[in-house]
């Protein structure tokens, strides 16, 4: 059920890969530099981070064809508000915006290193999540026919670890960052988040009834022992 959606997921990760290859040319180019904010933005471990979220783009889009077909969804404007903030949330991220470029973290280099530590453990969360899911899975907030409560792998401890995972990865784009811009884009995302959990939370309780509640009680939303 948590995720994202097929097309949807395509077109992000086409988007991603272009910002990939525009700071990639702006590092390297003099031309492009004289158009665009300077290359030193495009730090190489910000080029890394961009890397490996366009690799995870491209893993959820080969992952996410066997999904069961929709008994019940969200509207289409509710899809596309949310999209819209998380396509907004990944630019602040990675984009640097006049005005938004000063730094929240220290210049230490132990936050590049940390943030691209913190990124991969978010794939790796995303992906065993997203196989404990099998056809369950849905990058929109649904109840799929024969939908069933998915109570394995990651799903033991908290109800929305593919949330999390999304949620980590961003948070190490942030610290590889450490700009105001970044730091807007990760609250965007997380604001984007925290709704559709509460979207999903009453679907879940309204499909599964007693079942979920129970859940609920033996298990964490975002993060166990703290959320």
């Amino acid at each position: 059920m948590p995720g994202l959606d097929r097309p949807k997921t395509l077109r992000s990760a086409v988007l991603v890969l272009a910002i990939f290859l525009v700071a990639f040319l702006v590092r390297h180019s003099p031309a492009a530099v004289q158009a665009v904010r300077p290359a030193s933005h495009f730090t190489p471990f910000l080029l890394a981070a961009i890397f490996i979220f366009c690799v995870f783009s491209i893993y959820w889009e080969l992952a996410s064809k066997n999904s069961k077909p929709a008994a019940s969804s969200e509207s289409i404007f509710s899809r596309a508000f949310h999209m819209a903030l998380l396509n907004a949330g990944l630019l602040l991220l990675i984009l640097p915006i006049s005005g938004l470029t000063w730094r929240v973290l220290p210049a230490a280099r132990i936050f590049p290193w940390l943030g691209l530590a913190i990124e991969i453990a978010g794939f790796a969360l995303a992906v065993w999540a997203r196989r404990a899911l099998g056809s369950n899975w849905s990058g929109e907030v649904r109840i799929a026919a024969d939908h069933q409560l998915v109570r394995s792998g990651p799903y033991r401890l908290i109800r929305h670890p593919i949330y999390t995972a999304m949620l980590t990865m961003s948070l190490g784009i942030l610290l590889v960052s450490g700009q105001a811009h970044a730091l807007l884009g990760w609250l965007l995302i997380l604001l984007a988040y925290i709704r559709k959990i509460h979207m999903e939370e009453a679907a879940l309780t309204s499909a599964f009834g007693d079942a979920f509640t129970a859940w609920q009680r033996d298990s964490w939303l975002l993060l166990p022992r703290v959320y």
